[in-house]
């Protein structure tokens, strides 16, 4: 049996070595399942013949680095990738914002797939559980959509501020005290998770949770309007859902405004906006960022 030695917390431990488990690593690196158990076994393959029993865990994914940038380069660098977010000595916050039907929802459970998170919430969850704490009477924007809220403000705004804006803001404000407190105890208990969807707007985080290199933001854009309401077709046809596609189609123009405005605040906060035309790139483009930044030398284990 070859066992591979590894590190955690300064203890030292041994476990068998398990195609199964190298081969669901490779496929978190977009490797094909059947391909991925190939690659694994011939690993193993190469072990055995070099007669080891024990292998550290750094050796073992020198070798397959090694074999993998001869294989398929691309797949080498991703699932390098993946193996420095991996070893991260924090939990991972990834935040995902992005006006309705742009995809934050998609992208984000493909990102925590291939990371390995298992933790997944909407913020439209969030705003459901404040919904059933907080009265309509008390706080009403909450009680309408996103792009609605406007129609729930106590007091109109002034003449020279947009309603559609002001009532999205007053949204937002309202649902980050939400998104603050799943930050803040996911930092606490140490679960990396992913939080998704159109209350993630750059400048309404706590600025304390926005500066550790562990919480990262994204905001997703599609700046081609057809290709925006296009998404809401593809998503309203769907047998299970439940979203009325004419209700998305008849406020789209308010929809656009908030899109506009994530933009905008992406910009000022210098948070990465990201083009969603090509889940692949897209979730590409996300991986790298946070290699370069959670991935770095003060989050990876020695």
């Amino acid at each position: 049996m070859i066992m591979v030695q590894g590190e955690v917390s300064g203890k030292v431990y041994t476990e068998p070595f398990s195609k199964g488990v190298l081969s669901r690593s490779l496929t978190r690196a977009e490797m094909g399942p059947n391909k991925a158990y190939a690659f694994a076994s011939c690993i193993e393959a190469k072990l055995k013949e070099k007669n080891l029993t024990l292998i550290t865990i750094d050796e073992l994914v020198e070798l397959i680095v090694e074999d993998l940038r001869e294989e398929d380069p691309d797949i080498a660098e991703k699932y390098i990738a993946w193996r420095q977010i991996k070893q991260g000595t924090e939990p991972l916050i990834i935040l995902i914002g992005g006006a309705s039907g742009v995809g934050t929802s998609s992208i984000a459970f493909e990102i925590a797939n291939r990371l390995g998170i298992r933790n997944m919430i909407s913020t439209d969850m969030i705003r459901e559980v404040m919904r059933k704490i907080v009265s309509k009477e008390l706080i009403p924007v909450i009680h309408e959509s996103s792009f609605t809220a406007y129609k729930g403000m106590r007091v109109p705004p002034p003449p020279e501020f947009d309603d559609v804006l002001a009532g999205f803001r007053d949204h937002v404000d309202t649902v980050s005290v939400g998104i603050d407190a799943v930050i803040e105890r996911s930092l606490k208990e140490g679960i990396s998770i992913v939080i998704e969807g159109v209350h993630v707007v750059p400048g309404f985080i706590k600025q304390e949770l926005m500066e550790k290199n562990n919480v990262v933001m994204f905001v997703l854009t599609l700046h081609d309007k057809e290709i925006h309401k296009g998404r809401f077709y593809s998503r309203c046809r769907q047998m299970w859902a439940r979203r009325p596609l004419q209700r998305y189609l008849d406020n789209f123009y308010a929809i656009r405004k908030t899109h506009k405005y994530f933009e905008s605040q992406a910009s000022k906060f210098d948070v990465p906006a990201i083009e969603n035309i090509d889940v692949v790139t897209t979730i590409d483009s996300i991986i790298k960022h946070i290699t370069e930044t959670y991935g770095g030398m003060n989050d990876v284990k020695k």
